[in-house]
């Protein structure tokens, strides 16, 4: 019996996810773009210096959760310092302090981050999980549709400019059905004001739309789903497996799809 964790919700193969940072108002006119694609995106927002006046033309936070709702708030530290530099004390204060302000204007848990700058350490690696993040973006690039090893180092694909079409139509034509296929593209909105590229995004987002075969979701509901497909249970004989999770998981069982209810036990014919 072969028994593969390559499936995402519905059975699908493949899964779609948008990150961006800084919470700058070009996030209005990109998550139109999403919307009106159906696609996810998170963004990952610096609560303590949002509401200062700055060149970069910040989202106040009042409007946070009219502006991103539908989409997922992330935390990106309280004021964007680079985390390695800080004390132990100042790095405590940066992660819970962002996600203080941002669960109370968003209304839920915020569980995820992305790295200010890009940056951190062994040292903010091993503060991360005690602080209550689950997962965390770098920006180096992997040009690759892997699942993280690591959600605390959950490298992405790419950056918007470097979803090539020929990137986007290796994913979408990707048909090694032993794995499944994650494409992660990051940025930061205001890039595409200062390029004047806007086209860029529209034509990624076109392209990737409505597809059967893609999950279209935000970083916190992958990081959920793939967290609960690798914590399924399974007998010695492996035809029965369980799952512990509230979450329904699909893995494949030779190569056809197999929906594992949430707390179901699961027998294999």
């Amino acid at each position: 019996m072969k028994i593969r964790f390559n499936r995402f919700p519905g059975g699908k193969h493949k899964s779609l996810t948008m990150s961006y940072d800084d919470g700058v108002t070009q996030d209005v006119r990109l998550i139109e773009i999403f919307n009106r694609h159906k696609i996810k995106g998170t963004f990952h927002l610096n609560s303590g210096i949002a509401d200062i006046p700055s060149s970069f033309g910040r989202i106040h936070s009042s409007e946070f959760s009219k502006v991103y709702a539908g989409h997922e708030i992330s935390a990106h530290s309280y004021t964007h310092p680079f985390l390695e530099t800080l004390s132990r004390e100042e790095l405590i204060f940066e992660i819970l302090e962002d996600r203080r302000k941002l669960e109370e204007l968003a209304g839920y848990p915020v569980r995820g981050m992305s790295y200010p700058y890009g940056t951190y350490s062994e040292e903010v690696l091993g503060m991360l999980e005690k602080l209550g993040i689950e997962y965390s973006r770098p920006v180096e690039q992997t040009n690759n549709f892997d699942l993280p090893e690591k959600f605390l180092e959950w490298f992405p694909t790419c950056h918007h400019n470097g979803a090539t079409p020929e990137l986007l139509d290796r994913f979408l034509t990707c048909d090694n059905w032993e794995k499944s296929s994650l494409l992660y593209i990051w940025g930061h909105s205001y890039e595409f004001d200062r390029q004047d590229n806007w086209e860029l995004i529209e034509g990624i987002c076109e392209k990737l739309s409505g597809n059967e075969n893609v999950w279209y979701a935000t970083n916190i509901e992958i990081f959920d789903y793939v967290t609960a497909m690798r914590n399924l249970k399974f007998s010695v004989n492996r035809d029965i497996v369980y799952n512990p999770s509230a979450q329904a998981v699909w893995i494949s069982v030779d190569n056809e799809s197999v929906e594992i209810k949430g707390g179901a036990n699961v027998k294999f014919k």
